[in-house]
């Protein structure tokens, strides 16, 4: 798991992307300088998700002249799978393909060169902001999971009230009984329901 945002961003096992970009010496010196492990070099981006796949780093540094397309098509892929802090160093200001590379998963995008004495805390911001949105992420997965459950529920209880000529109460107050007697969850009575009502159909 990425480093806590409360501590400075060392002893990181960091994988490199060589996207174009004229970072990489100085990168690999300061990050050793600072108590890092560059556990690999990715040199072409359709590489990437197979390389955090068997290295997984804690955090990704990619040096780009510009970020391309295909560049940005392949952090997307890994980041919906295997998301990481991604630091992105390029000399390209546009801020369309600024905006794309966020979308894409990359947590800072920094421009106008590097200097030893910012990457400390462009890591650091890097991470923060990655560990907040994975806060969300998961938030939104949570509030997903439930709704889905609710529907699920209210689909089972139409099927009762359905066979068994009974009102909503009734039906919600029979499937609640059922998961008490069977120690079941509600979720589990209801996706029970639905499996035989959809055997029988």
């Amino acid at each position: 798991m990425p480093a806590s945002a409360d501590r400075p961003a060392s002893g990181l096992r960091v994988l490199l992307v060589d996207d174009g970009g004229t970072h990489l010496p100085l990168l690999r010196e300061e990050l050793a300088r600072l108590g890092n492990t560059v556990i690999g070099v990715v040199d072409a981006p359709v590489e990437l998700a197979a390389a955090v796949g068997s290295s997984q780093p804690d955090i990704i540094i990619i040096s780009a002249e510009s970020p391309q397309r295909d560049t940005l098509e392949h952090i997307a892929v890994m980041s919906q799978a295997q998301p990481r802090p991604i630091v992105m160093f390029t000399d390209d200001p546009d801020r369309e393909r600024m905006q794309r590379a966020i979308r894409a998963g990359v947590s800072s995008y920094v421009v106008a060169g590097l200097t030893a004495e910012r990457l400390q805390p462009v890591l650091n911001v890097a991470i923060a902001r990655f560990e907040a949105d994975a806060e969300v992420r998961a938030e939104l997965a949570q509030a997903r999971s439930e709704l889905a459950q609710r529907k699920r529920v209210e689909r089972a209880k139409g099927i009762l009230m359905r066979i068994r000529g009974i009102d909503e109460k009734t039906a919600y107050e029979q499937m609640r009984r059922l998961a008490m007697d069977r120690k079941l969850k509600l979720i589990e009575v209801a996706n029970r329901i639905i499996d035989a009502d959809d055997l029988m159909s």
